[in-house]
């Protein structure tokens, strides 16, 4: 028996599938019970629901709890949208200005040294996606917050500001990556993602420490007259030293060159592809994608839908650059960022 399933229940859906915080799925779950017609073709979905429910407000309790009795240091930020990528660089290098630049975000920004003293989240709209960017206190050996190397865990990715205006770059880049190694952190540019034209360092460096994240060196303030004079002067110190290969951007946060270049630069950090559901017979919704791995199949899409349909996906039809329009794939077929797939079922 079809279900039948009404416009207030796609509605809510919908929203359950957007919402990130535990107590907006649970209010969506609700909304999908309520509006789920009840009859016996629907009698499956609606003990689905009830259990998704349970378990949802068993985890908006338990982080309830787990707020008031332990109040999380003010360092550590929860992860939201399609990625984390820390921003860091040396004192006035333009870390806070970016962040702004780049989100709808105001952090103070300041002449003196240190004004970010507190990690600084803030969320980059890149198409249709959110990337949660956070400004972090500078790198440097004597003065950064002892907490800053374990506030970076579990990140995705991270961007290395340097002020190409400061005649003192050489320096205060020395300073920050040796704040990197003295922690043991390893930053690196994956060879399967793609490239962007520029590049500082001779030879890519293997994610070999504790703790390893992908990343990009922006130069900031490149509208100054002798940025190019320094940046050649960067270079050269880079090729000399033990730094890693990275991607380069350079940027100017006064007159907005090059912002829209380094959007697709970190969208291409997290090593993420977008893929959109088509439901038999509908149109897909290319403003609500699954986020995925890059790599993933179309196996790893089921189980991101629910795990029923992973747990019972007998094949897909694929519209996407590598396919033409509506081609069979398995389950092992790879998943090409603004593929649209129709998953079918045994159900």
């Amino acid at each position: 028996m079809p279900a039948n399933l009404t416009p207030e229940y796609l509605e809510a859906e919908e929203r359950w599938r957007k919402a990130s915080a535990p107590e907006e799925k649970l209010a969506a779950l609700q909304d999908m019970l309520r509006a789920l017609p009840k009859h016996k073709g629907t009698e499956k979905m609606q003990a689905d629901l009830r259990k998704r429910i349970a378990k949802t407000r068993d985890q908006v309790e338990n982080q309830q709890k787990s707020t008031t009795a332990k109040r999380r240091p003010d360092w550590i930020v929860e992860k939201q949208g399609c990625g984390q990528v820390m921003v860091l660089g040396p004192a006035n290098s333009g870390k806070s200005s970016l962040v702004g630049s780049l989100t709808s975000a105001e952090p103070e920004v300041g002449e003196y040294p240190f004004t970010t003293t507190l990690p600084g989240p803030a969320m980059m709209k890149y198409e249709n996606v959110q990337i949660q960017l956070v400004d972090l206190p500078p790198l440097h050996r004597e003065m950064s917050p002892t907490w800053l190397a374990d506030a970076m865990r579990g990140a995705d990715g991270a961007i290395v500001v340097l002020d190409i205006s400061d005649d003192d770059i050489l320096e205060l880049t020395e300073a920050a990556f040796g704040f990197l190694a003295d922690k043991d952190i390893t930053l690196y540019w994956p060879t399967h993602l793609a490239q962007v034209p520029e590049s500082v360092g001779a030879d890519d460096s293997p994610p070999d420490s504790v703790q390893s994240y992908p990343a990009i060196v922006v130069g900031s303030k490149f509208e100054d007259d002798e940025a190019e004079i320094r940046l050649e002067l960067l270079k050269e110190m880079w090729e000399v030293s033990e730094y890693p290969r990275l991607p380069l951007v350079r940027t100017s946060c006064r007159t907005g060159d090059n912002l829209e270049l380094l959007r697709v630069t970190i969208w291409h950090l997290l090593g993420k592809v977008r893929v959109y559901t088509r439901p038999p017979g509908r149109n897909a919704d290319l403003s609500a994608p699954f986020v995925l791995d890059q790599g993933s199949t179309a196996l790893d899409l089921a189980h991101a839908i629910h795990k029923d349909i992973g747990a019972q996906f007998k094949y897909a039809k694929a519209w996407g650059e590598n396919t033409f329009d509506a081609q069979r794939v398995g389950r092992d077929y790879v998943l090409t960022d603004g593929d649209i797939l129709e998953v079918h079922s045994d159900n």
